[in-house]
């Protein structure tokens, strides 16, 4: 156990050289911290960042009791670090927001009002404030996604979830897989819920997806999840004298 077991949800933040947003997300996050539809806490999860994210982002956590982090020893890309921080997180949920705030924290609160009936709650972001080539690639991708995967999710590039952290932990991640956190719940028969959520403009930093990541990438990411789809095994223990 540690820190985040005083809290309900644990929000993970992935950093990648984004020192630009490090203290946009310090008042952001504060603020919604603030009317939270239940206790949260913060967790930074730094993926090797070679400008002062660092800095910023301990003196972030100094400042304020309910702001942790952890840092990874080199970059390992953004399912590394997700990883990382589910397998960090002790609360009963856990969620995701990027560090570039193209999504608002305080819109938690709308995936959070299902949060108890469905194993994963997600955003549909609506009017998105992408370039044409972004949006372009992004609908091809998540249609090819959805075709392989038959998951019925709009958008799953949507950088804003909420996931029980006990099915969030029994994920199998690797390099790419969180392009398919739905498709992964529901293979453990867990229910996800789609919400609408705001979009905004990148304002600081610079993105760290290009056309073989944004496309070529998550096409070639679908026939893994195939594959690993027909062999993914599910249990569940039905009694036990451990205890």
């Amino acid at each position: 156990m540690n820190k985040s077991a005083d809290y309900k949800l644990t929000i993970i933040v992935p950093v990648y050289n984004e020192e630009g947003n490090i203290l946009r997300l310090e008042q952001e996050l504060s603020s919604f911290l603030k009317i939270s539809r239940m206790p949260a806490c913060v967790l930074f999860v730094n993926d090797g960042s070679t400008d002062s994210s660092e800095q910023l982002i301990q003196e972030v956590c100094e400042r304020n009791s309910d702001f942790f982090h952890i840092r990874l020893a080199r970059n390992g890309g953004l399912s590394a670090a997700m990883k990382a921080g589910i397998d960090v997180a002790c609360s009963e949920y856990v969620g995701y927001i990027d560090a570039d705030l193209q999504t608002a924290p305080e819109d938690f609160n709308l995936l959070l009002e299902h949060a108890g009936e469905y194993e994963m709650v997600m955003g549909i972001r609506t009017g998105r404030k992408d370039s044409f080539v972004k949006n372009l690639s992004s609908r091809i991708a998540n249609g090819f996604r959805r075709s392989m995967t038959h998951d019925g999710v709009e958008d799953t590039g949507c950088p804003l979830k909420v996931l029980r952290t006990d099915y969030a932990k029994r994920i199998p991640f690797f390099t790419g897989m969180h392009r398919f956190l739905p498709a992964l719940i529901q293979l453990q028969h867990g229910r996800v819920k789609q919400v609408p959520v705001r979009h905004f403009p990148r304002i600081a930093g610079v993105s760290k997806y290009h056309l073989w990541n944004r496309l070529i990438g998550p096409f070639k990411d679908c026939f893994a999840y195939r594959w690993m789809k027909k062999r993914y095994i599910n249990y569940e223990i039905a009694e036990s004298n451990l205890n």
